[in-house]
């Protein structure tokens, strides 16, 4: 019988708030909405940028300032330029990987191929991510993930069907492909790889490793002029803060908090959010495939990670 002195209340059984804040944890959910909704812009954002800006040009020019600013802030927060090996690895890998390859690839592809079938192959990733560990690393994947990378392909194979039949550039589609091939390698190679602090650090750093590669290739392969107005520079604005600092610090931290496997299921949002945010600020049309496909892609995505996640 519970004390009436004490209020009448039965004791609280240990642990019981620590139970509800793993099992509900408010503040991880509002960082995996926050991060995927703000990734899923940045298509849009770019698809602005490179129709009126040479896209390696612009996208080194974009890592270069976002670098200045993220370090800056992370010497304002008391980091550190002294990093460990694992973190370094991580500097270099994401912002070859990351950075030059996916971004890059991705502001070519997008001066023809439109921002919201850019969104739908990008989040493609964790599905290709679930396939390479399947195939070549010969992860276990449960039931429930294999019938997630069926359908999550499916999706895309509906999507891409009714696209090819119209007027589509398959050379974007191809950048597309190989951008978020490399992302989803990038993805395997840091499996395991711990946070350690200086995490604006390690974001700025990475993004003047993405810059000094495409700053090159554009050297080769662009006229860097840029015509500047008012929408490329909001535009701009927006990608170098938004996209690039924000949206990558929100999911350093998300990955440190919960597990990349965890964080990872936010991805099956990017689908949606990329294909809403297109349609409403660009006017791009969607089919019925689309929609339909969309639809299948974040049903593949969440019961792959699911999956992982029982696993």
């Amino acid at each position: 019988m519970p004390d009436a002195r004490a209020g009448g209340q039965p004791p609280v059984p240990p642990g019981i708030f620590e139970t509800w804040e793993v099992v509900v944890d408010l503040r991880a959910i509002i960082m995996g909405l926050s991060f995927a909704l703000i990734w899923s812009s940045a298509f849009t954002s770019a698809r602005i940028i490179v129709t009126q800006a040479p896209p390696l040009t612009v996208s080194a020019l974009r890592f270069l300032i976002a670098g200045l600013v993220a370090v800056t802030i992370a010497r304002a927060m008391g980091q550190s330029w002294s990093l460990t090996r694992t973190q370094w690895r991580t500097v270099f890998i994401f912002g070859i990987c990351q950075n030059a390859i996916y971004l890059g690839l991705n502001f070519v592809a997008m001066q023809t191929v439109q921002a919201s079938l850019a969104a739908i192959i990008a989040s493609s990733m964790p599905l290709l991510v679930a396939a390479i560990g399947w195939v070549v690393l010969r992860d276990k994947i449960p039931a429930l993930g294999l019938f997630g990378l069926v359908i999550g392909f499916g999706g895309v194979g509906l999507i891409m069907g009714a696209r090819i039949v119209g007027d589509v550039d398959l050379y974007g589609i191809g950048l597309c492909v190989i951008g978020a091939l490399a992302l989803a390698v990038a993805t395997l190679a840091m499996r395991g790889v711990a946070g350690g602090g200086n995490l604006m650090m390690i974001v700025g750093l990475q993004m003047f490793v993405g810059s000094a590669v495409l700053a090159a290739a554009a050297l080769l392969f662009e006229d860097m002029t840029i015509q500047w107005n008012t929408e490329l520079g909001l535009a701009f604005a927006y990608t170098v803060i938004m996209p690039g600092i924000v949206a990558t610090f929100i999911w350093f931290n998300l990955v440190e908090r919960i597990g990349a496997v965890k964080a990872a299921t936010f991805h099956f949002l990017n689908p949606f959010f990329g294909v809403m945010i297109a349609a409403l600020l660009l006017g791009e049309s969607l089919g019925v495939w689309d929609v339909v496909g969309v639809v299948v892609i974040t049903v593949g995505i969440l019961a792959v990670q699911f999956s992982k996640q029982r696993a």
